[in-house]
């Protein structure tokens, strides 16, 4: 019987096999070359990324949720099915530009969803009570602060304030 095997190998172990100098790697990846700056070996994400919404009267938000057309001033129905999951801890949602997440310390945080290494969205983490970036590992606190690099600036951080009955939620710059 002929078994075949399927073997693995890191990147780097890989460019080692091709007997490439420390100085030639660093070239390579300086020059954008390879294109992941994590080890591959990512913590597990509390849920998979949600689809972005654009904000209108149908899917639970109002008000303009884009920084390209001005400041940033909207309103979610919590009671709405697409934005209801808001009311649990631990949950998060993007909505136009910004990841609004409610923490699992009970707490509201609406921050810009663009990664300020490359761009990529960020997603909440609840097992960390963190902000992610699945593309390079970058972490950021729930300020928005730089936990983990490659990322060397904060996400835009903007005021999440919750109504007095919990059913709307108002983000503003």
């Amino acid at each position: 019987m002929n078994v075949t095997q399927k073997e693995s190998m890191k990147r780097a172990e890989f460019l080692r096999s091709l007997s490439l100098g420390t100085s030639t790697l660093m070239a390579v990846y300086c020059l954008g070359s390879l294109t992941s700056c994590s080890t591959g070996e990512m913590d597990p994400i509390s849920s998979t990324p949600p689809t972005p919404t654009t904000p209108g009267a149908s899917t639970g938000v109002t008000g303009n949720a884009a920084t390209s057309t001005g400041a940033i001033n909207f309103t979610v129905d919590l009671t709405n099915a697409t934005y209801s999951k808001l009311k649990t801890a631990g949950s998060f949602s993007i909505i136009g530009d910004l990841i609004v997440a409610y923490s699992t310390a009970r707490t509201y945080v609406a921050l810009s969803k663009a990664c300020t290494h490359e761009g990529t969205t960020v997603q909440y983490r609840s097992g960390e009570n963190d902000i992610y970036c699945a593309n390079h590992g970058s972490e950021f606190g729930l300020t928005g602060a730089v936990d983990k690099g490659p990322a060397v600036a904060a996400l835009r951080a903007y005021k999440a304030v919750i109504s007095a009955d919990g059913n709307t939620l108002t983000v503003t710059a």
